[in-house]
């Protein structure tokens, strides 16, 4: 096992049990990547699906995430430190503060000459979608099923602003929901970039027009059904209606810029 990896305690025997639970291991695994490598940052950054029996004969599911020399610099890290360093310590946080996102399973890096190396393991969200697939299918909703989704999203990014971050790459498919018997779920996923919002409102615009101007098959009525739940309001009033003009004013600009 490795010493210096978190493994989370609902993970560890099923990775024991696979003989999963180093870096090692999980680095030296054959899988099939889900998509082409990030080579964005000099190195590169891949996902892979992993799906392992526990010992009840029950399935879990994660996504390992493995990245080389894939850095991000800042006046913390002038040389740079794996980007999932800082997703993984984000993931922690929101959820020491309660807010729905995705699970670490195991993290852990490894510095070799001339490599800064780390993995992520999460769990799979499989019971869940990402809001943009939802609106692909947006017309064959039930209305229940679509005022459900709305408000489960409004309700996620509040309790995010409440807290006095941001995500700060809010974009529908980083938003993922689910449907029950009783309501709706939602949870975040990419919060690489999340952050405190050190502008207080200014920032709280930023993520909810980014949101807005990607999410384009909910209509007017149910885009400003979710402005009020965010907001927590029956109606329009003076502050909901100063604080709907900056989103729109900053909408406007995007689109003048594009």
């Amino acid at each position: 096992m490795s010493s210096n990896a978190f493994i989370a305690v609902n993970a560890r025997d099923v990775l024991w049990r696979h003989g999963l639970d180093s870096f090692d291991a999980l680095w030296d695994l054959q899988l099939e990547a889900v998509d082409a490598p990030n080579t964005q940052r000099g190195g590169w950054s891949s996902v892979y699906r992993l799906e392992l029996e526990d010992a009840n004969g029950a399935r879990q599911s994660f996504y390992l995430k493995r990245q080389d020399n894939h850095l991000t610099r800042g006046l913390t890290a002038p040389l740079g430190k794996p980007t999932f360093a800082r997703e993984f310590a984000a993931i922690q946080h929101y959820a020491h503060l309660g807010i729905p996102a995705l699970e670490t399973a195991f993290f852990a890096e490894r510095q070799l000459p001339g490599h800064k190396q780390a993995i992520l393991l999460t769990r799979a969200l499989d019971a869940y979608a990402p809001a943009d697939q939802w609106y692909q299918r947006w017309s064959d909703l039930s209305w229940r099923g679509r005022q459900d989704l709305i408000l489960a999203s409004a309700a996620l990014v509040r309790a995010l602003h409440n807290t006095g971050r941001i995500h700060n790459c809010l974009y529908p498919k980083h938003v993922f929901l689910k449907l029950d018997g009783d309501g709706a779920g939602a949870r975040f996923i990419d919060l690489e970039k999340t952050r405190r919002a050190l502008f207080g409102e200014r920032d709280f615009v930023r993520d909810l027009e980014s949101l807005h101007r990607r999410s384009q098959a909910p209509s007017r009525s149910q885009r400003l059904r979710f402005f009020l739940a965010y907001a927590g309001k029956q109606r329009l009033d003076t502050e909901a209606r100063a604080l709907l003009k900056r989103i729109l004013a900053r909408l406007r600009d995007k689109a003048q810029r594009s």
